[in-house]
């Protein structure tokens, strides 16, 4: 799969998303008015009330929850439940697929699901990134394991190395607070370091080039994102409704994955207009706004990724780091405590990276997957059909 590049300067994560839910009032009178006169088609409204349903689950968890794993997991899962049943409303309806204006409005959708392979390949190779941490997670307790001899100033030695190689793995252009205060740390002569040197340090993913920027990316994507006028929801039977429905659901979903995990030049301000009437808009702008607040927070504004517990790595990891930079020999009790007390909340850290990982990968090619097929099979339809025509 080929990369879409972009260039251009990105815009601060605080401002990511600022207008993304703003509202274009005429194109909501439209709406408003044909929804009043449109189609009764039970497997449409059916749709809009799945994609309801799943998103207000989604809001329906703590703000500690909130771009966990698992609930990162359960966005994937309800994308993935709300794309299946629009592949299936196209089925039903790929005689109308193929007339004007839907053939037209499809056709947009699927191009802009190709600039969404893009960021799912940079979605998953953030998560490898992330497993590079894990590995330096798991050493540093291993140095610091009380439970088989008594902490040593040796032992601090080797836990201060791997928060060293931990702070040059978390090295990115985000420039996360961890790794900004770690920067003097001297580099290895590795391979992996000269990769660095040679122009790939703005990068963990080989899929996309050194250009491509995951904000300017969903800027594109965004761009041809416009609620559908009354002539067309008329024109189309109502299948412009979960077209554009559908449409608004991956852009959420991309920038939520953008936000959480580490990915190349994230943040942007895009424009993305959802009229509120839309039964689904209410827990979507909720969540936007949600994550919106997260991402303004003073200790998360550089982060790495908005993801729950690489917040709670950067957090344990900078206590110890403080720690191991400040202790002397004998260690006191309170000393002793405090670095049993960080190892074993880097523990279960690292417990969480370890069964979450693998399944929010495997979620991400799915959806890749997913996405690919869809467009796949309604390219293919209505190519057959110009044909025939």
């Amino acid at each position: 799969m080929s990369s879409t590049d972009n260039q251009g300067p990105s815009t601060p994560l605080s401002s990511f998303g600022r207008s993304l839910f703003g509202i274009r009032r005429e194109q909501v009178h439209s709406v408003e008015a044909s929804h009043e006169s449109g189609s009764h088609d039970t497997g449409l409204e059916s749709f809009q009330k799945l994609v309801t349903d799943r998103f207000h689950e989604l809001c329906g968890v703590s703000d500690d929850d909130l771009l966990s794993i698992q609930w990162m997991l359960k966005l994937l899962d309800a994308f993935l439940c709300c794309q299946e049943e629009f592949r299936a409303i196209l089925l039903k309806k790929k005689e109308q697929v193929s007339k004007p204006p839907l053939d037209r409005i499809i056709s947009e959708f699927f191009e802009s699901s190709v600039k969404a392979l893009d960021i799912c390949n940079a979605s998953r190779e953030g998560v490898e990134k992330i497993r590079v941490w894990q590995k330096q997670l798991e050493i540093v307790m291993s140095a610091l394991d009380s439970k088989k001899r008594a902490l040593s100033e040796g032992m601090f030695r080797r836990a201060r190395k791997a928060l060293m190689d931990l702070a040059l793995a978390m090295l990115d252009d985000t420039g996360s607070t961890f790794s900004q205060r770690n920067r003097s740390f001297g580099r290895h002569n590795t391979s992996k370091d000269k990769q660095h040197q040679s122009g790939h340090s703005r990068s963990h993913s080989w899929s996309v080039s050194r250009s491509w920027s995951a904000s300017k990316q969903l800027q594109s994507i965004a761009n041809n994102l416009a609620p559908p006028r009354a002539n067309e929801i008329a024109a189309t039977n109502g299948l412009a409704i979960p077209v554009f429905t559908m449409y608004s659901i991956l852009l959420f979903v991309l920038w939520s994955l953008v936000a959480a995990i580490p990915c190349q030049d994230r943040g942007l301000n895009i424009h993305f207009s959802v009229p509120r009437q839309f039964s689904w808009s209410t827990p979507v702008i909720s969540l936007h706004e949600q994550i919106l607040e997260v991402s303004k927070k003073r200790d998360r504004r550089n982060s790495n990724g908005l993801l729950k517990e690489i917040y709670q790595m950067e957090k344990c990891t900078q206590r110890l780091t403080d720690l191991v930079d400040s202790v002397q020999f004998p260690l006191t009790e309170e000393q002793k405590l405090e670095a049993e007390q960080v190892t074993e909340e880097l523990n279960l850290i690292y417990e969480s990276f370890k069964g979450g990982l693998d399944p929010l990968e495997c979620q991400v090619r799915e959806v890749f997957r997913k996405i690919m097929a869809c467009r796949a099979e309604g390219l293919e339809y209505l190519s057959m059909m110009n044909f025939t025509e």
